[in-house]
């Protein structure tokens, strides 16, 4: 990613931000320029929001055999979750065991460290989901 891309994503990575259509109501994540359901322009339709954070496991699957850079978390669990708002999005569960995680599961989400960049380099953060 380059580091221009990084700093235009970061506000959609920390905030949980959405766009709302003006037109249909449409909420979408991560956010678009244009409605996937009416299509109508930008041209102050689409309204930026912010998640509430809140929200419940849609489907969810146990990850074993992890890539290198997650192979201390492993096992972990990789999660669909339906917001409150409507919307769906991929994200990892924390802060509980694998075994306890199930569909329909209340969870929020909070900001947790993903990764770094090199030995010396950036930490990047995101969101995570926690029982609620």
């Amino acid at each position: 990613m380059t580091t221009a891309r990084f700093w235009r994503d970061n506000a959609t990575r920390y905030n949980l931000i959405a766009t709302k259509c003006g037109n249909c109501g449409k909420v979408t994540f991560p956010p678009r320029n244009v409605c996937p359901v009416c299509h109508r322009k930008s041209m102050g339709k689409m309204e930026k929001i912010h998640l509430s954070g809140h929200g419940e496991v849609y489907s969810f699957s146990v990850v074993y055999d992890a890539p290198l850079a997650f192979e201390m978390q492993k096992p972990y669990v990789i999660a669909i979750i339906k917001m409150a708002e409507g919307v769906m999005l991929t994200a990892q569960i924390i802060d509980c065991e694998c075994c306890e995680v199930a569909i329909g599961m209340k969870v929020k989400a909070t900001l947790r460290k993903i990764g770094e960049e090199g030995p010396g380099g950036v930490i990047h953060y995101g969101y995570k989901f926690v029982p609620a």
